[in-house]
């Protein structure tokens, strides 16, 4: 049966100080040592010191330096050492080694904590920005994985392109360096494979019988008018799968959502259709008011007595005026009423 690694934070190593005084104490002993040797005719005490001049540096191979929210898994030959936390001057065994599988890793606007002299990336802008291959520290501070655009299907087949910016932080350092091959990637893994989980869910506007929260019942969910609760479902799917990868998902954000390019112009042209339908419904739905209003001022006052047949011919004359698209133009009557 496997079983999980623990992270185990070293305590009681913040002594880099004291023993770069002490290497150093020990150096000047061995120089004075190799004098005094030579003075005195001890070779016993100048092989000795020659000893402590050869391998006197193998110490300083231990110490470490570290940065707020930063973090140094250390193995021993293979095996699990401990985690080193917070900053300051660390002295450590010298044969540890440093271990971060994701430590060459750039996804998106995942950031990392050190970056050598003399090594660039050229962004896409022009911009040239150090990286790091080398260092093996592991960030805890927040960071943002923003994936390119995908393209999903949404519950009623149309493809819609989504891009989600996670903001996540490591909170187990040694589940993200031992339970997974490479943390980054498999957060970015798991971000993709969510979004698409969820998008396939809602539709891309509110309709007519689709149920998106799974209790049987339609509800007016959407992609573009429920972004909120969109995006904190993704955020849990993506924290149930990197749990065990000591990852922590702070936010999720939708910071683009459209339809795809095939289909955009059609579905623009379907919204203008609809805003137009509605604009003319309320249009009618006032000038039958209006009209309404207009024959009972009139019959109140008993102004003029109309027929059947007259009152609808005026009534199709002030739906005409008001519902028309253009002005309407007058024509003054001059004779009798019949």
């Amino acid at each position: 049966m496997k079983t999980k690694v623990q992270e185990k934070v070293l305590a009681g190593h913040k002594i880099g100080g004291l023993m770069v005084f002490l290497v150093i104490a020990l150096y000047a002993g061995a120089v004075f040592g190799v004098f005094h040797s030579s003075a005195s005719g001890k070779p016993w005490l100048m092989i000795v010191c020659g000893i402590v001049i050869g391998f006197g540096w193998i110490p300083l191979l231990g110490l470490r330096v570290l940065k707020p929210n930063e973090a140094l898994v250390l193995t021993l030959f293979g095996r699990y050492v401990g985690t080193l936390k917070g900053d300051g001057f660390f002295w450590v065994n010298p044969f540890c080694t440093a271990f971060n599988p994701a430590a060459g890793t750039r996804l998106g606007q995942s950031g990392d904590v050190a970056a050598p002299k003399n090594k660039f990336t050229i962004t896409r802008n022009g911009t040239a920005v150090p990286t790091d291959t080398e260092s093996k520290k592991i960030s805890l501070k927040v960071m943002t994985l923003s994936n390119s655009r995908q393209k999903v299907n949404d519950v009623l087949g149309n493809p819609v392109e989504v891009a989600v910016a996670v903001m996540w932080r490591v909170k187990d350092t040694a589940k993200a360096v031992f339970e997974v091959d490479n943390f980054k990637e498999y957060l970015s893994l798991q971000c993709d494979t969510a979004v698409r989980n969820v998008v396939k869910v809602y539709p891309y506007d509110v309709t007519d019988n689709i149920d998106t929260t799974g209790d049987g019942e339609a509800d007016d969910g959407s992609l573009r008018g429920s972004t909120e609760v969109v995006a904190r479902r993704i955020k849990e799917e993506i924290q149930s799968k990197v749990e065990g990868a000591g990852l922590e998902i702070v936010d999720a954000r939708i910071t683009y959502l459209a339809y795809a390019p095939e289909i955009a112009a059609a579905m623009l042209q379907r919204q203008q259709a609809a805003a137009v339908v509605d604009a003319r419904k309320l249009i009618v739905d006032g000038a039958v008011g209006m009209v309404e209003l207009a024959l009972e001022r009139l019959n109140e006052k008993h102004t003029v007595e109309l027929d059947e047949e007259r009152k609808a011919a005026m009534v199709s004359n002030l739906l005409v005026v008001l519902c028309g698209n253009h002005d309407a133009q007058p024509i003054v009557n001059s004779g009798s009423l019949y």
